[in-house]
């Protein structure tokens, strides 16, 4: 197996469907940019509420990815 180096950066990540929803649109966004990424974290989970009912949902992550070089 081979040794890599990781960064780690911080991503918020938000739906009105479901916490997976704000999780994969979070990576999705990330990946538009960001080469590598091999995992993540999911650090805290928010919510909105409205009318005694879930709103929106918001989603900390923790996202590593491998440096090149």
């Amino acid at each position: 197996m081979q040794d890599h180096i990781y960064k780690q950066v911080d991503l918020v990540g938000s739906s009105s469907v479901s916490i997976d929803d704000a999780v994969a649109k979070a990576i999705a966004k990330a990946a538009e940019t960001v080469r590598n990424i091999h995992w993540f974290q999911v650090a805290e989970i928010r919510g909105h509420v409205a009318d005694g009912k879930i709103a929106h949902w918001q989603v900390a992550l923790k996202v590593g990815f491998t440096l090149e070089g």
